[in-house]
């Protein structure tokens, strides 16, 4: 079995998402602190870490040639080293996928984030696509895998597949983007991927979270892991009044998408 945190964040409630202290807390704890520009330098990632240090976020998400500046960084801290596989598009062949995640591991990778094979996917090749989670599955051991599944790019019907077939070959989470396709995170996605897996998996929102009134619509909906290269600007959004004015845009955007529904 595959160690991972808690993956419902049962403690969201209103006299935490009230109180400054404790929803800083809880974000910070959340949020999978990211880089995966390709022309990200080394200082840059040093910086990464040095803001997760500061601000205890769970990780910092990296791509391999990475990780060793990452774990010399933050040795002898809570923070972990999460690693990207078959990034962005996912369509390399299992067997690179296997080699990356074992070489991911070898260099001390805390978790591993996969992109499943999104053609095959849209082609319906079901046994293909779970052989191809599997076997990354089977070589991360008990290394905590999510798998990404650019739902930017899949129907509902398709999400609902992709999270059942990562639950059934042992993924620990379901992940919603790369960051790098057409689209990112959105709630009704995450509320689709929680109600889909229920308490067995984790799941991850990830792309276009740059706010904190983001960050607060993905967890509401259902995510207990955020991946956002904005994680500091984040958390500077938090004030007394955060949670109020939160309620006050999510009525807003209510109103302005039942504006646009119908008509010519």
């Amino acid at each position: 079995m595959k160690k991972v945190t808690s993956y419902v964040l049962s403690d969201l409630n209103e006299s935490v998402l009230s109180s400054p202290p404790l929803l800083k807390k809880l974000i910070s704890s959340s949020i999978d602190h990211t880089l995966l520009k390709p022309e990200a330098t080394e200082s840059a990632i040093e910086k990464l870490c040095k803001e997760a240090l500061t601000n205890s976020f769970y990780s910092v998400c990296i791509h391999s040639s990475y990780l060793p500046i990452a774990k010399k960084l933050l040795q002898n801290t809570d923070i972990k080293t999460v690693c990207v596989l078959g990034f962005p598009f996912g369509a390399e062949a299992t067997e690179v996928k296997v080699f990356e995640a074992k070489n991911a591991i070898k260099n001390g990778a805390d978790e591993l984030d996969m992109v499943l094979h999104i053609g095959k996917l849209k082609n319906k090749n079901w046994d293909k696509v779970k052989k191809d989670i599997q076997s990354v599955s089977e070589a991360s051991g008990s290394i905590p895998l999510k798998v990404i599944l650019e739902t930017c790019l899949l129907s509902d019907f398709e999400i609902k597949k992709a999270c059942e077939l990562a639950s059934d070959v042992g993924a620990s989470f379901v992940k919603t983007s790369t960051g790098f396709s057409t689209g990112g995170a959105t709630a009704a996605h995450v509320a689709l991927m929680r109600t889909t897996v229920g308490n067995k998996l984790g799941v991850k929102a990830s792309g276009g979270i740059r706010t904190l009134f983001n960050a607060l619509e993905m967890l509401l909906a259902g995510a207990n892991r955020l991946g956002t290269s904005q994680s500091c600007q984040i958390l500077n959004e938090i004030t007394h009044s955060s949670y109020k004015d939160f309620k006050e845009w999510q009525k807003n955007q209510k109103l302005s998408e039942s504006e646009t529904k119908g008509g010519y």
